[in-house]
């Protein structure tokens, strides 16, 4: 049998004296360019114990020098006077979504023996879109000293008959947290999974590794979200890896890392665009030079459409011959080659058509929407051609995503 998956020594705080929806707080790589959401947090937070106290929001990301310091002194005083540690644990966990549906998942953690980011992996967890290798480095100053992991990687089971997840619904479990999420993130609740379940976890997932797949080497886990942080993971236990030996880094805590396993075919599971939005751009140039890169492709995909939007209008393209499968693969292309070609330009990744709207009204903007892709083509897109264009998909929108809530200790 193959598995990856384990329970873990999980921290929580008691929430009996510590306000969980002051606690759990939104993932980092949410609302990067509207810190205004960052700002209404802190507020709401004020002096409670707060997961918000020791992460790094990305927005925040070039204060890293000032801010990480104090996260991991944070991480210190909660360990000590905050958290208590749960053995051998996994959490089931339903979360009602804002926008609608209860998503259903298992808190563990995943071996980073078995995963593997690099295009044409074949290990059991794979990454669902590149990796930006520039990204990493950044976060490994975060993670490097820190002594505890909070997680908001999200790892997708390709489960249709539904056999790993949902045999917990309606179990008598013990419940680990009930709250609402902060800012209007919904509401949450997690129950310790007992031993006998656990094991018929490890074996259901074990059984997905077994179904076939045309030849394909089995694929477990696809990162749905997080995988920088899951590479991140990946690079601190290597460097400990390179200076500890083999046999110790097998034993160390960083070779794991804590995780929720969510079913694909979970049906409140829904798979969103992640639009784009270029800063420091002439937009009436932007069109132009789009306009000749398209028309200058000679693929066999299907026609796409893009949308743009900018202060002073909007208007579609038509891609008559795309190279790339999908709609995002042909604008990143283009963004990527015209950001190398003019200084100064940036582009963001936005969650929901009014964010992008509000964002492309500014100076010296352009967004992009578009169709995105069937969360039904994930794992064969998946094996078939390795990782996605980078921020292809999002698993709902802003607010649906996984908020910081349990913790492990990776020192």
């Amino acid at each position: 049998m193959k598995n990856c998956f384990y329970p873990a020594n999980i921290l929580l705080p008691d929430f009996s004296l510590v306000d969980g929806e002051k606690w759990a707080t939104i993932a980092c790589d949410q609302f990067t360019s509207e810190p205004e959401y960052w700002e209404e947090a802190d507020r709401f937070v004020g002096g409670a114990p707060s997961a918000l106290r020791v992460v790094l929001p990305e927005v925040y990301l070039d204060e890293s020098e000032a801010r990480v310091p104090v996260i991991n002194a944070t991480m210190i005083n909660y360990l000590e006077n905050i958290l208590k540690e749960h053995k051998s644990a996994m959490i089931y966990v339903e979360r009602e979504q804002p926008s609608g549906g209860t998503r259903r998942g298992i808190i563990g953690a995943v071996d980073l023996m078995c995963y593997d980011y690099k295009k044409g992996s074949d290990s059991l967890v794979r990454a669902t879109e590149g990796t930006v290798l520039e990204r990493i480095p950044p976060r490994v100053a975060v993670r490097k000293n820190a002594p505890i992991e909070l997680p908001h990687v999200m790892l997708l089971i390709d489960d249709p008959e539904k056999t790993v997840i949902e045999p917990l619904v309606g179990k008598e479990l013990a419940t680990a947290y009930d709250f609402d999420l902060m800012l209007g993130g919904g509401h949450i609740k997690g129950y310790f999974v007992g031993e006998a379940e656990q094991k018929r976890i490890e074996n259901a997932l074990s059984a997905l590794t077994e179904k076939e797949n045309g030849g394909q080497a089995p694929l477990l886990f696809a990162v749905g979200d997080g995988n920088h942080s899951l590479a991140t993971a990946k690079a601190c236990f290597e460097a400990i890896r390179e200076q500890l030996g083999d046999e110790a880094a097998m034993a160390h805590p960083a070779r794991y890392a804590l995780c929720e396993v969510v079913n694909l075919y979970d049906d409140a599971l829904e798979f969103e665009p992640i639009y784009r939005v270029m800063f420091g751009v002439d937009p009436e140039n932007v069109i132009c030079e789009l306009k000749k890169y398209t028309e200058k492709l000679k693929g066999t995909a299907a026609e796409q459409k893009i949308e743009y939007m900018y202060a002073a209008g909007r208007g579609e393209l038509t891609v008559a011959a795309p190279e790339a499968q999908l709609p995002v693969g042909t604008l990143q292309n283009f963004i990527d080659a015209y950001i190398k070609d003019h200084n100064g330009v940036t582009v963001d990744y936005i969650h929901g058509e009014d964010s992008t709207e509000k964002l492309a009204n500014k100076e010296n903007a352009i967004g992009f929407i578009f169709d995105g892709m069937k969360k039904t083509d994930l794992f064969k897109t998946v094996m078939l051609d390795g990782a996605l264009p980078r921020k292809t998909f999002s698993m709902g929108h802003a607010k649906d995503k996984r908020f910081y809530l349990e913790a492990r200790k990776i020192k």
